[in-house]
């Protein structure tokens, strides 16, 4: 009889079916007989979280003798208790276990190494230390009960201890408040103890501080702090119970393409150290295994497979410092020094006597240049006051500007005028806008900043710098695609001609998405010519044409080029205007592939834009493949986020925002208490934001028949959605509330990005 199976996909959604042919983990693939599609399917398992293998559990399976207990936490957020045959590790694919209690609905169940969160041992930590032999099992029951203690203890015991508050003034000043409250619930310790004059408010702080850290104090913490074990046996433990390696950081090479890997940022805030990386294995080191946020993070960042090992904090402290180099001076040093000029000469002082020669001023902007870079800044703005009024510089991160620094009034246009210095531009000309560019080298890495210099008010020049080195290029399994629209989108890559549009607003990653696709296409057998203004990101084996509409070399003219130049696949950089457009729809219909982007709300809407443009219906529709419409919005602190259960009236805003049949249609969660969606905290890793990062929500539309036709007759933009929907396409807010049921943002940010 075929297995029945249940598999569980990184989405979070689910597939029943039965297996057609035995599951072989090596082959990265599982093929079984849909329930829903009634028809044969084959799944990667990079797509796949678990898969549960259907039936009773034999618990008396002899196999599982010399088995040990685990749980397991998958990237969905599910735990499981079941046991792994002992010294049998898993393949690189993942792991099988068995249950480990009759209450489950499988026999055995499979975890993805890519859906897999954290293992560990089903054993406490004291336990784990006591079999290693490092501490007595009186000396554990000790710890044990002075942790219960720390959990216990009350915020006027604390008081009474470090106050050193006498015992017959703490019980007189209780016993009077007691004697005036109405109620027992009003009485606050603290209050009582302040009113008294017996402690003061820091004192208060303090103590309810010392309660929280001790209610949170560890177990190893406590034997560490009795003496009875170190901080190397402390990891050593917790690597055991982890089934982690533990390594002496001192004996290891660091490979530099591992540690290129991960963010200098992310390295520095987390403490962590990668240390090797074997195709997409990366082996990373920390002092905190228990931190369940740290294999998550780094997946995600580097897209690669994360191995943890244990190596102790000093240890990892010492070689970050070793390996980045943190510089002489720092932004606010400098800024200090440059706030001790005084200029005392008259009334109304000169407030320009620095000039742009400065060795302060010099040094101050290659350290702004190089923090923001460092910081992955997408915008640096210089923003003179007027008159008396500082030089504030604003940073742009994750789509929202705040300030960083503000300079002494002496040094504005000393500021101004280095950044018109080394963009090439001339200094004195003060009434007119001004564009360049930037180049900086910092040891083997190139640095490019795009420069915008605009006359304000008042006589004074603003300078928006924008960071091309710090949009990198993604692979299309990073950029935030549901697994329909990836596969969907993927297949247009796959068509010999015709033309692929994305579309949104300013700043919302239509060339990185772009350059995505390319990615995905680019091979030696494929010759790909793209004309960009300007171009923010390379890759090998493109042919990369950056445009210059002060000489005339416009993007209609890049493409008249191409197409003398033998391509098989154009890109270009925006159809700014219907020239450019015409030529781009002609060069779809005779034989090329064609990408570009166009400024619109949304993908149905561009078909009409097109034709708004001059664009001949007819030849619209037979040369358009499909439009990828896109925004960014802001992503969760996965530091921080917490879950919680939504409300009835909240979880009806989600139905009524995605539209009742659809919903329903879907498969989306339905209310119950055990639904969880994620929310906001705040942390020092997101700067108490609660946000970190964004993702994309985005539609896409399909080009169809029955769309090529609605766009011959001239159907309007609701009718193409009409259709668009009907055969799969999901709207931005219907793709903006899947990621929120998925707990990657909330609504308040797909209501920024799309309302």
């Amino acid at each position: 009889m075929p297995s029945e199976i249940i598999i569980k996909l990184s989405n979070g959604n689910e597939r029943h079916g039965t297996l057609t042919q035995e599951f072989e983990p090596a082959s990265g693939q599982i093929e079984f007989f849909s329930k829903t599609d009634q028809s044969n399917t084959l799944i990667s398992l990079d797509e796949i979280c678990f898969i549960k293998f259907l039936g009773k559990p034999d618990l008396q399976d002899p196999s599982l003798k010399e088995s040990t207990a685990n749980y397991v936490t998958t990237l969905t957020g599910e735990q499981f208790h079941v046991r792994l045959r002992k010294n049998v590790q898993g393949s690189s694919k993942g792991f099988f276990g068995q249950p480990n209690d009759n209450n489950v609905d499988f026999k055995s169940i499979f975890f993805t190494a890519k859906g897999c969160r954290n293992r560990g041992q089903d054993k406490p930590l004291g336990e784990i230390l006591n079999t290693l032999g490092l501490v007595q099992e009186a000396d554990i029951a000790e710890a044990l009960e002075e942790q219960q203690s720390l959990r216990n203890r009350r915020v006027g015991e604390i008081l009474a201890d470090q106050a050193e508050i006498p015992q017959p003034y703490f019980e007189q000043a209780i016993d009077k408040a007691t004697r005036k409250a109405h109620k027992k619930s009003q009485l606050r310790i603290g209050e009582i103890l302040i009113e008294a004059g017996l402690v003061t408010r820091q004192q208060i702080d303090e103590a309810l501080q010392k309660q929280s850290l001790g209610k949170r104090k560890q177990i190893g913490r406590i034997l560490i702090e009795r003496g009875l074990i170190n901080e190397n046996q402390l990891l050593i433990a917790l690597a055991e119970k982890f089934r982690l390696d533990f390594v002496n950081l001192d004996d290891i090479t660091i490979s530099q393409t591992a540690l290129g890997k991960v963010p200098q940022s992310m390295i520095e805030n987390m403490q962590v150290l990668p240390i090797a990386l074997h195709d997409t294995r990366l082996t990373v080191a920390t002092a905190t295994p228990t931190d369940p946020t740290i294999s998550e993070n780094l997946r995600f960042a580097t897209n690669c497979q994360i191995e943890l090992v244990c190596a102790r904090a000093t240890q990892i402290g010492e070689r970050i410092a070793t390996l980045f180099d943190r510089g002489e001076d720092s932004i606010k040093d400098l800024i200090n020094e440059l706030a001790e000029v005084v200029v005392e000469d008259g009334d109304a002082p000169e407030l320009d006597m620095i000039t742009e020669s400065d060795s302060k001023v010099i040094k101050l902007v290659n350290k702004v240049l190089l923090d923001a870079h460092k910081k992955g800044i997408s915008d640096i703005h210089f923003e003179p006051g007027t008159g008396p009024q500082p030089l504030r510089i604003r940073y742009r991160k994750d789509g929202i500007c705040y300030t960083v620094h503000q300079i002494a009034a002496t040094y504005k246009k000393a500021v101004l005028s280095r950044l018109k210095i080394v963009a090439r531009l001339d200094i004195a000309e003060r009434r007119r806008p001004q564009s360049g560019k930037i180049i900086l080298r910092k040891k083997e890495e190139r640095i490019e900043y795009r420069v915008e210099i605009t006359p304000t008010i008042g006589g004074q020049e603003d300078a928006v710098l924008r960071v091309l080195s710090s949009v990198r290029g993604f692979s299309l399994d990073e950029l935030g695609f549901s697994a329909s629209n990836r596969q969907r989108f993927k297949n247009l890559l796959r068509k010999p001609y015709g033309i692929i549009l994305c579309v949104g607003p300013t700043g919302s990653g239509k060339t990185t998405s772009l350059h995505s696709a390319l990615a995905e296409i680019n091979t030696p057998d494929t010759k790909i010519w793209t004309a960009e203004d300007p171009v923010e990101i390379t890759q090998e084996g493109l042919r990369q044409v950056q445009v210059n509409t002060k000489i005339g070399f416009t993007f209609e003219e890049a493409l008249r080029s191409f197409l003398r130049a033998d391509p098989d696949v154009i890109m270009i950089g925006e159809m700014r205007d219907t020239a450019t457009a015409k030529t781009a729809i002609g060069a779809s219909l005779t034989g090329h592939l064609v990408f570009s982007t166009l400024h619109t709300n949304n993908a149905p809407e561009t078909v009409i834009r097109l034709i708004e443009m001059g664009i001949d219906p007819f030849n619209c529709s037979d040369a358009l493949l499909g439009i990828l419409a896109q925004r960014l919005a802001r992503r969760l602190c996965k530091q921080c986020k917490e879950p919680y259960h939504p409300s009835r009236e909240e979880y009806a805003t989600y139905v009524e925002a995605y539209g009742p049949k659809q919903f329903l249609e879907d498969d989306m969660p339905e209310f119950s208490d055990d639904l969880t969606l994620m929310r906001k905290v705040g942390c020092n890793t997101c700067e108490g934001m609660g946000y970190s990062g964004r993702i994309a929500i985005q539609e896409l539309l399909i080009n169809s028949p029955e769309i090529k036709r609605a766009i011959k007759y001239g159907s309007g933009v609701e009718e193409i959605a009409e259709i668009a929907i009907r055969q799969g396409m999901r709207n931005l807010r219907m793709d903006g509330i899947q990621k929120i049921f998925q707990g990657l943002t909330d609504l308040h940010q797909v209501n920024q990005v799309y309302i």
